[in-house]
């Protein structure tokens, strides 16, 4: 009996303390009930004010839920850490610090490109001059955004294939943005035979181009000689064009090779096919007249 006394005793006393200590302790859970009531309403006014902001600079809807989400978390979790202080629970609150430390790190480790891809994402999708419908060059890959991601970039080629370019690439290497700038420059190579007047050639090429009534507004039309080439006299004309999509550089381009040889056409001037030229009257050759008794004479040695 004494032992069953001595336990309802003990079981009694913690029971009595439990009750008192709980009894101490309302006061303060219910403050950290009211912390944590105050910490979410906080989170949803600071999420809806920054979400609102941050969907006036970034056009991707997946990052900014995800950024918004975080966001809520982040300010949640300051609030339960301020309850459990208030509770007095300074041990867990260690406890789980501690053990958050370990957890981020050991994600870190394990999930580090998705980590980089997504940091990466989330800076081309607030400060990098890419947006959805660009015209972008990276390495090898040509085409049109279509979407920005949290793991990568997809693109859409000229002839209808889906590229996957990984965020953090965008982010390290170098790229070409081809519409940022809403213009693009056509540099077309033209070449004209070595008998042409080149001032001739350069007023009327000139004017060629400046029939296309899409040219850019107070960009000059261009033209520079560049080499003599094996049969022709080559030349770069260079002109500005308006540019949202490829087709846009493809007309004008179309457009210049189109007027320039009409222009030619009517002016007599040739655009010369490759030549070659065999010369025998040099030292040790033989001249046209004299083929004809050189072809007999090996064709009589043969017989």
């Amino acid at each position: 009996m004494n032992y069953i006394e001595n336990a309802y005793n003990i079981i009694s006393e913690k029971i009595g303390s439990w009750i008192e200590t709980a009894i101490a302790m309302l006061p303060n859970f219910i403050v950290a009930i009211v912390v944590i009531v105050l910490f979410y309403a906080v989170s949803r006014i600071v999420v809806a004010v920054f979400s609102k902001t941050l969907f006036k600079v970034s056009r991707n809807i997946a990052v900014n839920k995800l950024i918004s989400s975080l966001t809520r978390i982040i300010i949640m979790t300051v609030g339960l850490f301020v309850a459990l202080g208030i509770l007095e629970l300074e041990k867990t609150v260690t406890s789980l610090l501690a053990g958050v430390g370990i957890m981020g790190l050991a994600v870190g480790f394990a999930f580090k490109d998705a980590i980089s891809n997504f940091l990466s994402g989330i800076y081309i999708t607030l400060k990098s001059t890419i947006n959805v419908g660009d015209i972008i060059e990276f390495g090898d890959q040509f085409g049109i955004v279509k979407s920005i991601g949290l793991r990568a970039v997809k693109m859409s080629t000229l002839q209808g294939q889906e590229v996957v370019v990984p965020n953090r690439l965008i982010f390290e290497d170098v790229y070409t943005h081809y519409t940022i700038n809403q213009e693009r420059r056509i540099d077309l190579n033209v070449g004209v035979s070595y008998g042409e007047d080149l001032s001739s050639v350069e007023k009327l090429t000139l004017e060629a181009i400046q029939k296309i009534d899409y040219l850019k507004k107070g960009k000059p039309v261009d033209l520079y000689y560049l080499e003599f080439g094996d049969s022709s006299i080559n030349f770069v004309v260079r002109y500005w064009v308006d540019f949202y999509k490829q087709t846009d550089y493809l007309k004008a381009l179309s457009d210049g090779i189109k007027n320039i040889k009409s222009i030619y056409d009517e002016n007599d001037i040739t655009i010369p096919f490759p030549i070659r030229t065999l010369d025998f009257g040099i030292k040790g050759g033989k001249t046209m007249s004299q083929m004809p008794m050189t072809i007999n004479k090996l064709n009589e040695d043969e017989s």
